[in-house]
């Protein structure tokens, strides 16, 4: 069973027409089921415009996601806040109804995503955008990964490869 997308606002095809825009903002319980599905500490604050409208190739949604989040350091787990203002387009298309739904992609394709059941959910798209904007590997000030150093002890593997060789293991 798949988990409930944490901030949904579906718009029907039919109801768009020339264009809708909508200015959307998520409330506390959407921010928290956000910030689970997005593995951060905190969203303190999302919001985001959109404008979806018909294109020449399908559909064109372009808006501008904003969000305070708090996200945690790689390499030490310390909180780190973090300011999210981007604007971004997505392609997008129907699917072929009459080919049984399927959609062909060519390498020249530049990833336009597929709409299904005919509506687009204005709000996954915002959290996409979201997650696309976030540091994918947030560290503090000053953390740096230091290598450990290798431990002069003999491996478990080298025990082994020394009794199947009949030699000593501290000969490798």
């Amino acid at each position: 069973m798949s988990q409930q997308h944490p901030f949904s606002r579906p718009v029907r095809l039919h109801q768009v027409g020339v264009g809708v825009t909508r200015v959307l903002e998520a409330d506390e319980a959407e921010r928290k089921a956000i910030a689970r599905w997005l593995d951060l500490q905190a969203v303190d604050a999302f919001s985001t415009e959109l404008t979806l409208a018909p294109a020449e190739f399908g559909w064109l949604l372009k808006g501008r996601v904003k969000a305070e989040v708090i996200q945690r350091c790689g390499l030490t787990l310390t909180p780190l806040p973090a300011t999210v203002d981007e604007a971004f387009t997505v392609r997008l298309v129907e699917a072929d109804e009459a080919g049984g739904g399927e959609v062909e992609v060519s390498l020249e394709d530049d990833g336009a995503d597929v709409i299904e059941g005919g509506q687009i959910d204005l709000g996954h798209h915002a959290v996409e955008q979201l997650s696309l904007a976030l540091d994918p590997f947030p560290r503090a000030p000053g953390a740096e990964f230091v290598q450990p150093e290798e431990s002069a002890e003999i491996s478990p593997f080298a025990v082994l490869k020394g009794l199947r060789t009949g030699g000593d293991a501290s000969e490798t």
